[in-house]
């Protein structure tokens, strides 16, 4: 398929490009049955993840960084943010040093929520994971990581060409 060799290495990396585009796939669908569940745009889902990885890491983000992530104007980040803080799945809180800074955090509501509808698939990814050992998750650790920098890189490439024909 699209010209590669057909060879044993060949048929393995096409077979990992079908398991990536399949995997994508359904990460996409089961964020829309939790967005659905629970009223949330597809927009709404993406600040969710963005918020949480963000917290994760000890960095919460801004409502600035938020929309800049997501791609969105400010006006249309304030729309999800106001949305989602309604909803009870974010909070806004002032940084201590600069009380003109917000940050974005998880909500107790928002969190329950999601432990909710994802901690059956965490508890099933544990045990996924158990299978694998510490090189090997090493090994998917840091294709998993190049292929989000990849796609990104494609994305913000991409996304300043004009459409065809135009």
């Amino acid at each position: 398929m699209y010209g590669r060799p057909e060879t044993p290495r060949g048929r393995l990396v096409e077979e990992v490009e079908v398991l990536v585009r399949r995997m994508t796939v359904e990460a996409e669908q089961l964020a829309h049955v939790f967005a659905d569940r629970h009223g949330l745009h597809g927009t709404d889902f993406q600040a969710l993840i963005r918020v949480m990885d963000a917290e994760g890491r000890g960095k919460p983000l801004t409502p600035g960084e938020l929309g800049a992530a997501l791609r969105l104007s400010s006006g249309a980040t304030t729309a999800v943010v106001d949305r989602l803080e309604r909803q009870g799945h974010l909070r806004r809180d002032r940084d201590d040093a600069d009380r003109r800074k917000v940050h974005l955090r998880y909500a107790e509501r928002g969190m329950a929520v999601a432990l909710e509808f994802f901690g059956p698939l965490g508890a099933r990814n544990a045990e996924l994971m158990t299978a694998y050992s510490d090189a090997d998750l090493e090994v998917v650790r840091r294709f998993l990581a190049g292929m989000s920098d990849l796609f990104a890189d494609y994305r913000d490439a991409v996304a300043t060409e004009p459409p065809p024909g135009a």
